[in-house]
């Protein structure tokens, strides 16, 4: 008697496997799979979305997320491997502050950054000398340090530039940006070799008090401007710059228009500065521009010239 063996089904195909979800899904980010497990077997396989529980909605949003990012993101229940050592989020936390320091000193030292000019207190090398005025005026002052060549104030409106040294920086003329810091009390440039100081070079320092200078260039403005000039050694010190609109013999006061006052420009010079509400050429302007009146006038000829533009076109239109 022949047996027959009977062929048994074969088993069913099993859907794909979530590697191949993940890769469809990274490649397509728009269609989406959710996750499901299949009974009996400690694998997970891809179904489409929209269908079974919410429960599977966490990784499939993670999973987009990832996909829009250009990563891949870990399997459900599997942590990162960065977040299992606790070495990903250390890493990453140390490098931020890693960076944080260099940024800040950056962002101190950038041009105008709270008043202070850093291309003049780092454009000669070296601190000042403890003879220098400037190291002096800012030992005998609170609240101040030395920052380069600068002697810079801490105050409740931020850092303020009071001094500059550029003594013994082999300066054959100032600096360009020397009007950066036209704010200073007091200035050194002695022990260069300056020829001479152009008219004008301080224009804008009404608050210097004490100007350090080789003994062969005269004090700016000259003797006059200043209350006291001594002299010791190879430089000369101006003491105090005086009011040229106080009324001086000494000094020229400017002869200013009606509407104008006199103020003080630096050591030697004086400004008039028009009183408000004057403004213009020889303050001869009172008042602001009149907006109003220009664009009622302005918009009340274009409506007219725009009227007779369109009857004009109109007419001739309509003829045969």
């Amino acid at each position: 008697m022949t047996s027959r063996r009977r062929a048994s089904p074969s088993p069913p195909a099993l859907l794909p496997a979530r590697s191949d979800a993940v890769g469809s899904l990274s490649s397509n980010p728009v269609r989406g799979t959710r996750h499901v497990t299949q009974l009996g077997s400690g694998r997970r396989a891809s179904a489409p979305a929209g269908r079974g529980e919410p429960g599977g909605r966490a990784p499939l949003m993670a999973e987009l997320l990832a996909a829009s990012r250009g990563r891949s993101a870990p399997p459900p229940g599997r942590a990162h491997p960065g977040a299992a050592s606790g070495r990903g989020g250390a890493a990453g936390s140390g490098t931020v502050g890693s960076l944080l320091p260099p940024l800040l000193l950056l962002l101190s030292l950038s041009p105008g950054a709270e008043g202070t000019p850093p291309r003049l207190c780092g454009s000669c090398a070296g601190p000042p000398s403890n003879g220098s005025v400037v190291a002096q005026y800012c030992a005998s002052r609170a609240g101040t340090e030395l920052w380069g060549r600068c002697c810079v104030g801490r105050g409740s409106g931020g850092q303020r530039l009071l001094g500059l040294d550029l003594s013994n920086c082999s300066l054959q003329s100032l600096p360009s940006a020397f009007n950066e810091a036209a704010a200073a009390v007091v200035l050194d440039l002695t022990e260069n070799p300056l020829p001479a100081i152009p008219d004008g070079s301080f224009s804008g320092f009404t608050r210097l008090q004490q100007l350090a200078v080789p003994l062969a260039v005269p004090c700016p403005g000259g003797s006059g401007a200043w209350e006291e000039v001594t002299t010791y050694g190879s430089s000369r010190l101006c003491h105090n710059q005086r009011n040229p609109c106080n009324g001086s013999e000494e000094l020229a006061v400017p002869l200013c228009p009606e509407n104008a006052a006199c103020a003080p420009d630096g050591p030697g010079m004086s400004q008039c500065l028009c009183a408000s509400p004057s403004h213009g050429y020889k303050c001869l302007r009172q008042g602001a521009f009149p907006v109003p009146l220009f664009c009622s006038v302005l918009g009340a000829v274009t409506a007219a010239l725009s009227i007779a533009l369109w009857g004009t076109q109109r007419r001739h239109a309509a003829g045969p």
